[in-house]
């Protein structure tokens, strides 16, 4: 059985003794690598030191003051600063009733007056002066003449007849609104200043009522 056994090992093909020398081979190389990545890291850590008593080489500081300067990882990076635009304020008062619409644009303090309008400056009958597109004219020539004194904002104060009278804005308040701000205008407030009486005001006519 011994001596069949060695004649076997003698006769096997020559292929399957490249294929073991190469096996042996690889498993030398393999041996090789883990070695190098072992001592590699041991190479990382030995840094030369700066002599003693000297400074510190200037490739050695480069990367600390980069590192200061370099923004932290995961940073969201800064916008940069918009330019707020700077708005030149007004008031725009709207007298809106179903008779007229009266409009008179004043600075924020009230004492001057810059513009007025009223629907009975566009049109000619006197129906029409409370409508919307009296509205709309009065107030687009309201706003030409405060773009040419360097009005850019407005806040706008509506106000109804308010007292014994309608509660509710004429059909020419919403209009001054839209053509104010289709004019290029910036709105601001908007407020309903309507004078309403916590209990009643006296109606015209006497005890008796009106006479007709």
């Amino acid at each position: 059985m011994v001596i069949f056994m060695v004649s076997n090992e003698a006769d096997k093909p020559e292929e399957v003794k490249v294929a073991e020398e190469k096996h042996i081979h690889e498993k030398k190389e393999h041996k090789h690598a883990e070695a190098a990545a072992k001592e590699a890291p041991e190479k990382k850590g030995d840094e030369p030191k700066p002599p003693e008593g000297g400074a510190a080489a200037p490739a050695a500081v480069a990367p600390a003051a980069q590192a200061t300067v370099a923004p932290a990882a995961g940073a969201v990076p800064a916008r940069p600063m918009m330019a707020r635009r700077d708005y030149k304020w007004a008031v725009c008062h709207v007298f809106s009733s179903k008779n007229d619409t009266i409009l008179t644009v004043t600075d924020l303090s009230g004492a001057e007056t810059l513009a007025k309008a009223s629907g009975g400056m566009i049109v000619k009958a006197d129906r029409e002066e409370g409508k919307p597109y009296a509205a709309m004219q009065a107030a687009a020539k309201v706003a030409n003449e405060v773009k040419n004194r360097g009005i850019t904002g407005l806040h706008i104060r509506i106000r109804a007849p308010g007292g014994h009278g309608a509660k509710t804005p004429g059909a020419g308040a919403q209009s001054v609104v839209r053509s104010l701000a289709r004019m290029g205008l910036r709105i601001g407030k908007i407020e309903d200043v309507t004078p309403t009486p916590t209990d009643t005001t006296k109606r015209p006519g006497g005890r008796r009522g009106r006479r007709v």
